[in-house]
């Protein structure tokens, strides 16, 4: 799906929910702290009162879709704390390195984030045959195929990967081995052997063993503006504050189209213990 923002066509993210551990802990812990598990609508908690869980009585804890006194602890007596003992995690596409940023900022998660330090080969690569029967053009129309951006504007795309080659380009002729720092040393040979064939002396690199690190030297290279995949896992109390200051119109455009398509996907039985528009329907 894209959306136009201030004249630039943007792509927005993709989420999956990986896994949800479900509010019957959540209750179990505020049962336990009030000592009133006989007080609960699912049966299953009325048990824990005197016996300890099997693992049948675990997995019906799980599948617990209501519960009144998480309601009541949510909206009325506000004792959030009890809501840390639910978690949910999600696996995020296309999100952008600014929104990460932004992202990272809330610290009561675990986050997983796709690493530019080892992917970043590709790019380098085709800079490096740019310089060996390429051209600018080469670099742009090879990296302009790779979908590397949340904008979906080509021309705007083009201006961004040309950049990139002009920041590699001045860094090549500040150092003194330029290969030496992004290309591997078994591939090294690759060089002569394709020279003047742009194409497969990149394919070629391609398919060789990539250098180490490569983007140690190269991450100055890309903006805000390049996708990043991350895997996030938040307790509910933790996604009940990011939602609250997320979804909403005074967050920057591309995190609350994540937050927005995170809620998308979250199950009704947490939204209903956080969100008070959902709570209220």
């Amino acid at each position: 799906m894209q959306e136009v923002m201030y004249g630039i066509t943007y792509t927005k993210p993709q989420v999956v929910l990986l896994q949800d551990t479900g509010i019957g802990v959540a209750e179990t812990a505020a049962r336990t702290c009030y000592d009133s598990f006989s007080n609960s609508e699912n049966s299953v908690i009325q048990n824990l009162e005197k016996d300890l869980p099997t693992q049948d009585m675990c997995a019906l804890l799980n599948e617990i879709e209501d519960s009144a006194l998480l309601e009541d602890l949510a909206w009325t007596y506000f004792h959030h704390s009890i809501l840390e003992h639910a978690n949910l995690s999600y696996l995020i596409r296309g999100t952008s390195r600014g929104v990460l940023q932004e992202h990272a900022r809330h610290r009561i998660q675990a986050i997983s984030v796709r690493s530019t330090r080892y992917t970043m080969s590709g790019i380098i690569n085709a800079f490096v045959a740019a310089h060996h029967g390429g051209d600018r053009e080469f670099f742009i129309d090879t990296v302009a195929g790779y979908d590397m951006f949340v904008t979906a504007d080509s021309d705007y795309n083009r201006l961004e990967i040309g950049a990139m080659y002009d920041k590699l380009e001045l860094q090549r002729k500040r150092v003194d081995d330029f290969h030496a720092i992004a290309v591997a040393k078994s591939s090294l040979p690759l060089l002569e052997e394709f020279a003047g064939d742009a194409p497969k002396l990149y394919e070629a690199l391609q398919n060789g063993k990539k250098k180490r690190n490569v983007g140690d030297a190269f991450k100055h290279i890309i903006t805000d503006n390049v996708k990043v995949d991350m895997v996030v896992t938040f307790n509910l109390r933790s996604l009940k504050n990011y939602f609250t200051l997320r979804d909403s119109g005074a967050a920057y455009f591309q995190i609350r189209w994540l937050a927005q398509e995170m809620m998308r996907v979250t199950p009704k039985k947490y939204l209903d213990l956080i969100i008070k528009q959902k709570q209220e329907k």
